[in-house]
């Protein structure tokens, strides 16, 4: 049974060894994710490099993914590296103060714009909520705060503001100069930090193809105000990602459950990726199995219908990268199983747009209702197999398509698989043939079986699939009928 939900797995310190590379690609590493917040840009380029040709020699392909830093919203650092706060006490964020100056009454930020973005009766959450401050007063510098919630606080711990409302914009300097890295690396997917409108998208996807890269752009969801333009933002992206950490401390924990149905729901509906990440399953930094309740959210977020699920800390800096993504591997192919997965009515009602998008709801639809073993998507753009994988099914969709780029893209869309293919005939029966014979080889069809091939009659030509023809795997194609569709 082949795993449709997709796992990301962020490099870092832990799967820098070459060992280690082959181990996740093993385990079934889909796409890679690069942090741009930790490092250099030296080692971000090797560690793409590197991924890259481990995973040439294991014959996959293993999309990259370059996530932002973005706006940097923390407190600054104490003279002891930590203090302890205490309910009731008064605790000034001052602008002013030194960089390493913090003390127990006052630390600095490395936002100078906070004591004009709050007012008297905000709440300021430090350390993902960790800490809770009553904002008593603001002037040009200083936010006068009350501790509500103490504890131990230590250097650089971020801050977020109770309802969303801080003003930083998504791009800094620092990610526009990443933005050229990443074009450099050629990404197939770029990730944007604290995305607020549509506008932020735009303008990372412009600097992106200014620099001469055509990957995807992935709104990272964390920030409570683009809640109200959420569609906006979504329509404008490739993909969103679904950033649970900074998302549920502004809008509360207990919010956060239907809030990541809600856009996994409409992700789909709009015909965009959707990434579910953040402590998915945190406990395996230091454990070699997950919690039980880290096995119930990843196989929740499976039968929502996100695309792919995503490891941070568990494999930059774990002791176990390859069990975590192991451990995942084996949660969604269980809940993979249940029928909620592999049946659906979505979008059974809908009016299509475009004739590409009609063969693919077309395809869906036939496979899922005649036993049939396997979708071959002759594809150039990655289009078709987008919308195929919008529909729930237990039926792999395989890319089969020339374009480098878009094999690597489809390595984040849910239920669908990579496969080279530069057909030697424009005969279309004995492309069908060729098509057929290469998931032959794979193993992944056998006499038989139907198979459902689409394509275009002028191949090569993006956004030109037109046709739909299903085949029984060992019975002599019809050459007139084949050419016919």
């Amino acid at each position: 049974m082949l795993r449709r939900t997709k796992i990301i797995a962020t490099l870092g310190p832990a799967t820098d060894d070459p060992k280690m590379l082959d181990k996740i690609i093993e385990a079934g590493v889909d796409v890679v994710r690069i942090n741009m917040s930790h490092g250099s840009p030296e080692e971000h380029f090797d560690r793409c490099e590197r991924i890259r040709n481990r995973a040439r020699a294991h014959g996959r392909q293993v999309g990259v993914l370059a996530d932002l830093q973005g706006p940097k919203i923390r407190i600054e650092r104490f003279k002891n590296g930590k203090v302890d706060l205490k309910e009731g006490d008064t605790f000034i964020i001052d602008t002013k103060l030194g960089v390493n100056d913090g003390t127990a009454e006052r630390v600095g930020t490395s936002y100078k714009q906070l004591p004009h973005d709050v007012k008297r009766g905000d709440t300021l959450l430090l350390d993902d909520g960790r800490i809770t401050l009553w904002v008593n007063d603001a002037n040009d510098t200083e936010v006068n705060c009350r501790v509500v919630n103490g504890g131990e606080l230590f250097d650089r711990k971020g801050i977020n503001r109770q309802g969303g409302g801080l003003s930083a914009p998504a791009l800094t300097d620092k990610d526009r100069n990443d933005i050229k890295l990443a074009a450099k690396m050629q990404v197939d997917y770029l990730a944007v930090s604290f995305v607020r409108h549509a506008d932020d998208v735009e303008e990372a996807r412009k600097l992106l193809r200014d620099a001469g890269c055509q990957g995807g752009i992935v709104s990272k969801i964390e920030r409570a105000e683009c809640m109200d333009v959420v569609e906006s933002i979504i329509d404008a992206s490739d993909a969103i990602m679904i950033a649970r950490g900074d998302l549920g401390v502004e809008i509360g924990d207990a919010a956060l459950p239907p809030v990541q149905k809600r856009l996994i729901s409409i992700a789909r509906t709009h015909n965009r990726v959707v990434i579910t990440a953040t402590q998915m399953m945190e406990s395996m930094i230091h454990s070699h199995i997950p919690t039980r309740a880290e096995v119930f959210d990843v196989a929740n977020a499976v039968l929502d219908g996100t695309d792919a699920v995503m490891l941070s800390a568990e494999t930059a800096s774990g002791k176990y990268p390859d069990k975590a993504i192991a451990a995942m591997d084996r949660i969604c192919r269980e809940a993979e199983k249940q029928r909620e997965v592999t049946h659906s009515d979505h979008r059974i009602d809908t009016t299509f747009l475009r004739i590409d998008e009609a063969i693919a709801m077309a395809t869906m639809y036939s496979a899922n209702h005649l036993h049939v073993k396997a979708i071959a998507a002759l594809t150039e753009s990655g289009s078709t197999v987008l919308w195929m994988s919008r529909i729930s099914s237990g039926i792999p969709i395989y890319a089969l398509t020339r374009s480098v780029e878009t094999r690597r893209k489809v390595t984040l869309y849910r239920g669908v698989y990579p496969v080279s293919f530069e057909p030697t005939s424009k005969d279309h029966a004995e492309v069908n043939r060729e098509a057929v014979d290469e998931l032959l080889r794979r193993g992944a069809v056998r006499d038989g079986d139907l198979v459902v091939i689409t394509k275009g009659d002028l191949m090569g030509v993006m956004g030109g699939t037109n046709a739909m023809k299903i085949v029984r795997v060992g019975e002599l194609l019809d050459p007139n009928a084949a050419n016919s569709n």
